[in-house]
Order: structure tokens, then C-alpha cells, then sequence
């Protein structure tokens, strides 16, 4: 069930990457109005790094309003590894993205809003480029995935690890499961914390 949501959201992500990232290219006078009817949190940055535009939806997500024309790289507040490590905003997969000239898969950070409360998200930095190849600036989109990595996923889990220890005779195995229990409800704790 898990994998199919996150299939669902990836293949949702890319759509709207896709559609933001043209949106910015053909319609450089109108594509904010575009990126507003976007369901989902969607900013863009000069070749700089610096924000141009940001969606309400990023406003709502990022617990504040970003400041175009002086933040740079990312619109939240703060930004932790998913390990709970300090990310500073010039090593954030958009300033990666715009330093290496390349669209940043497959990486999930921990953001905290002015008011403290966190959410986990999956970023879409994807540059875009003039008409002679040069990078003009990049669009990002974030996708909020707390839910499914939230403390309640993260003890069901490890409950049903657990369950599963109890239920075999093989003492390795449940050795293993009971080990893998209890790094789920660390990563739950942590979150909780947070």
C-alpha cells in the first residue's frame, strides 16, 4: 500500500514538475498564474539561486512567506537530513541542482517552520535553460510525504515487527525483527521530539 502511494505521489510529482518547469519556459509572462492553480508547493529561483516566485501552497507548507528577491535556494525555515542533521540551505538539493546544472532526485529531507512543528518532504529541483543552453534558473516543486513517514506509520510498523518476532521459532530472525522494532520506534521518537 505504502509503494503504491508513493508511486502515485512520484508519478503525480512529475507532472507537476513537468507542467511548472514549462509553464516558467514558454510563458515567462504569465506562468505565475499557472503555477497558482498548482495543487502542491511550487517556487522558482533565478540561475542564482535566488527565489523569484513562490505558490501559496509553498506559504501554506513552509509556515512562512518567503522573501523573493532575497532568500535563496529553498523557502522554509530551517532544513535537517532525515537523519535529524542540521542542512544548511547552500547544500539543499535545489543550491545542488543549480550548482551542478542537473534535476535532483530521490531526496528526502525534514524541514521546521518558524512555529517549530517539522514535516518530510520530497523535493523536485529541476533547472531549466535558455534558448542557447545557458541555465536560466530552476523550478522546484515539494512534496509534503509526513504522513507516510509519520510516528504512527513508523510504531505500526514496528509493532507488526514485533508480532512477526513473537510468531517464529527461528531465534536469529526474531533476534533481527526485534532489532529492526526498535529502530522504528527510534525514528518514531525522533519525530515526536521534533
Amino acid at each position: 500500500m505504502i509503494s503504491d502511494i508513493m508511486q502515485l505521489n512520484t508519478d503525480t510529482a512529475g507532472l507537476l514538475i513537468e507542467t511548472a518547469v514549462s509553464a516558467v519556459r514558454s510563458h515567462p509572462d504569465t506562468f505565475c498564474e499557472i503555477l497558482d492553480q498548482l495543487p502542491a508547493a511550487v517556487y522558482v529561483t533565478d540561475n542564482d539561486g535566488v527565489i523569484t516566485y513562490f505558490n501559496q501552497a509553498c506559504v501554506a507548507l513552509a509556515g512562512r512567506t518567503p522573501v523573493a528577491g532575497a532568500d535563496k535556494w529553498c523557502v522554509t525555515w530551517k532544513l535537517f537530513t532525515v537523519d535529524g542533521d542540521h542542512l544548511p540551505h547552500a547544500d539543499c538539493p535545489m543550491a545542488t541542482a543549480l550548482r551542478e546544472n542537473r534535476a535532483v532526485r530521490n531526496v528526502e529531507a525534514i524541514a521546521q517552520r518558524p512555529d517549530g512543528s517539522r514535516f518530510r518532504f520530497v523535493p523536485y529541483p529541476t533547472p531549466y535553460f535558455d534558448d542557447h543552453g545557458n541555465i536560466a534558473g530552476a523550478v522546484n516543486l515539494l512534496l509534503d510525504i509526513t504522513p507516510r513517514r509519520g510516528s504512527p506509520y513508523l510504531r505500526e510498523q514496528a509493532e507488526k515487527c514485533r508480532q512477526l518476532a513473537a510468531s517464529i521459532t527461528d531465534q536469529s530472525a526474531a533476534d533481527s525483527l526485534n532489532l529492526m522494532a526498535a529502530k522504528y520506534d527510534e525514528q518514531a521518537l525522533k519525530i515526536s521530539r521534533s
